[in-house]
């Protein structure tokens, strides 16, 4: 789990959790793709549309994984699934 600091509470990293992954993973992370149709948004899309677990927790507050779907233009796994299917290289 990455530090509450690090997170943007929109979510997904903020720009210091990208430096700190970048410094102590060595992985270079890019900012979320909002719309468009590029590999990577079509990759994301792909991967977190299988990710198990609910979109609200037991307060009804949006999880983590609704807020990165959010941040990246999906308002649902599902959503983010038909995106997927639709845009993947055949």
């Amino acid at each position: 789990m990455v530090a509450k600091k690090y997170q943007n509470p929109k979510g997904g990293l903020n720009e210091a959790g990208r430096k700190f992954f970048k410094r102590t993973e060595g992985s270079n992370l890019k900012r979320p793709l909002s719309s468009g149709t590029s590999k990577r948004r079509v990759s994301f899309a792909a991967r977190f549309a299988g990710n198990p677990g609910p979109m609200k927790d037991s307060k009804g507050r949006p999880t983590r994984l609704a807020l990165a779907l959010k941040r990246w233009g999906f308002n649902s796994k599902a959503e983010a699934r038909a995106f997927a299917n639709k845009h993947k290289n055949k």
